[in-house]
């Protein structure tokens, strides 16, 4: 009986960790890790590494969550959406909603195990994280308020260990900012003819493929521009800086592979290049500090 129970309960862990792609954590998990090293000068320890990664994974999962649970009856409408777990009914609502509130007490346990400004912080990551979920219901700039929930990763990794807001820290939170809302409204524009149906909001939807790529290019101008000066902020050199003019040549590669004839490489761009780029950027970082 145990046992039967044991396998169904990890059968829907599974599903739930398929649903939200719990492989982009991959997305965020950088930038944090970019704060983390610059506020402790290349050194770290096995606790507040380890708080900052449960965390992370924590509050992405949660968010994740949060979104697929608030747009069940969007999502059983969305050919494309169609065969997620939840509408499938593979996986229940309550249980959905288990893994929802486990996400946020691991989240803030962890955040506690920080320090205090971390703590009390946390409780506001969770309401912006779910708070996502709803904008596309009144507002195109959905984009850049999901921008904004992963920009608080290098953010969180810097306050983490250093627990006070610093300038690097703010310009690579729009940094990402810039960097999640440009790819985002590429992704979005494979659901611009059903989002207008249904009455959502995106770029795409409201303003067409063309606008939308017109603002996604200058998101991703923004976005190197953000990164070269946060970078300047934190004193990097030229290692970081080599990094990011190679991440500029991929989001100019990612645009170019993408047009308003062909939106067949949506996913290319969206999943694999913008992967590379995060782990990129942490590397460069990395190799800078601990060079310097």
């Amino acid at each position: 009986m145990l046992f039967k129970y044991l396998k169904m309960l990890w059968g829907n862990i599974v599903l739930v960790c398929r649903m939200i792609k719990i492989e982009h954590s991959i997305f965020a998990l950088p930038f944090a890790f970019m704060g983390y090293f610059l506020a402790t000068d290349g050194a770290a320890d096995f606790k507040s590494f380890a708080l900052l990664t449960v965390a992370m994974v924590a509050v992405r999962s949660f968010a994740m969550a949060v979104n697929r649970l608030f747009d069940i009856n969007i999502d059983s409408e969305n050919p494309r959406t169609r065969t997620r777990p939840l509408v499938t009914g593979e996986l229940s609502i309550l249980f959905t909603f288990c893994f929802i509130v486990v996400c946020a007490v691991v989240f803030v346990f962890a955040c506690k195990g920080m320090n205090e400004l971390c703590y009390k912080l946390s409780y506001f990551a969770l309401a912006w994280s779910a708070f996502y979920s709803l904008t596309k219901r009144f507002t195109l700039l959905c984009h850049f308020v999901l921008g904004s929930v992963l920009g608080l990763a290098p953010v969180a990794g810097w306050l983490s260990v250093d627990p006070k807001f610093t300038l690097p820290a703010i310009l690579f939170f729009f940094g990402v900012t810039f960097w999640v809302a440009g790819f985002d409204i590429l992704y979005a524009t494979q659901d611009r003819k059903f989002d207008r149906k249904r009455g959502l909001n995106s770029v795409p939807a409201n303003l067409g493929i063309e606008k939308a790529l017109t603002i996604s290019t200058f998101s991703h101008v923004n976005t190197v521009i953000f990164f070269a000066l946060g970078g300047l902020a934190a004193g990097l050199s030229e290692i970081y800086f080599f990094t990011l003019a190679f991440v500029g040549g991929l989001l100019i590669f990612e645009h170019q592979v993408i047009s308003a004839d062909d939106m067949s490489k949506v996913n290319v761009a969206f999943f694999t290049l913008n992967g590379v780029i995060s782990v990129m950027l942490f590397a460069g970082t990395l190799a800078d500090v601990l060079l310097k």
